[in-house]
């Protein structure tokens, strides 16, 4: 702001009646510190020094300047310090929200390792598969994961998620591995809340209906239902990629799989991002990159 310019120069001669000293203070050149210097003193329109070629004197005016300014630059100071401490030890309540099962498997295991860290912060986390409006409940955070669909909310993108289409060795055995999208009509397709699934075919997002004789709004059930032949699946890596990695599911159509998606931190863009929040959200970064 051009109110203060000059003054951390002003003050800085004040203290150490020199100019070149009060330069070597700052790591700037003398000429900067004189040309701020005589800029602040056209701006309030009074001399703030009296200068010789051996000694610099300030002022009857330039003392009680020196004097307000002192107290302004210690407030700014202790400002910066109660951020920073802050920072290294955050504390306060922290209200947040996340989604059911990406809330349970990754984001409380962090906020646990977060807690450890730091003692004195409290958060209060809300999982539920509902969009919460964060500014009316009064939420400092929310876990979003896929495609936003809210553009008044600042959003920082924390990592990314794959969806798996995947079934059991032994379904696959008995009703053969689908290699083209058109196969899926031949199979039981476990449906979640939507109806159909999402692939990518020539570089365009494609969205297939399934049928099946299982729809639930619980991943976990879904999981548990391929895992006893019942038919396939298409659930984000959360769900699956452990029983992918041990062999008890099979990825299949990975041709088709689209694009991985967003994992993101939002917060009201009205709201500003306090430095608990900013260092909650740089750890989740961390810990699911």
């Amino acid at each position: 702001m051009l109110s203060w310019e000059g003054v951390s120069e002003f003050v800085a001669v004040a203290e150490a009646q020199s100019f070149t000293a009060a330069a070597n203070r700052l790591g700037i050149s003398t000429a900067q510190v004189s040309r701020q210097v005589g800029a602040l003193e056209v701006r309030l329109d009074t001399k703030l020094f009296y200068r010789t070629t051996r000694k610099v004197t300030i002022t009857e005016t330039g003392q009680v300047y020196y004097n307000h300014c002192r107290q302004v630059l210690e407030g700014l100071a202790e400002a910066e310090r109660a951020v920073t401490d802050l920072h290294q030890h955050p504390k306060g309540r922290l209200n947040m929200t996340a989604p059911v099962k990406f809330g349970e498997n990754r984001i409380a295991p962090l906020i646990n390792d977060f807690l450890q860290r730091y003692p004195e912060l409290e958060i209060n986390l809300r999982l539920t598969n509902q969009r919460l409006d964060l500014v009316a409940e009064s939420y400092d955070l929310a876990i979003r994961l896929g495609e936003l669909e809210d553009s008044s909310m600042m959003a920082k993108r924390l990592s990314s998620r794959r969806h798996y289409t995947c079934a059991a060795p032994e379904y696959l055995a008995a009703h053969g591995t689908p290699n083209a999208l058109s196969e899926l009509d031949a199979h039981n397709c476990l449906q979640g809340t939507l109806g159909y699934w999402r692939f990518q075919e020539n570089g365009t997002t494609r969205h297939t209906r399934v049928k099946g004789n299982l729809r639930c709004n619980s991943g976990a059930s879904l999981v548990d239902a391929a895992r006893k032949n019942l038919g396939i699946i298409q659930l984000p890596d959360y769900y699956v990629e452990a029983d992918i990695s041990a062999g008890r599911l099979i990825s299949v159509l990975e041709t088709y799989r689209r694009p991985d998606d967003g994992i993101w931190a939002i917060y009201p863009q009205n709201r500003h991002l306090s430095p608990k929040v900013r260092l909650l959200i740089d750890y989740f970064r961390e810990g699911l990159r």
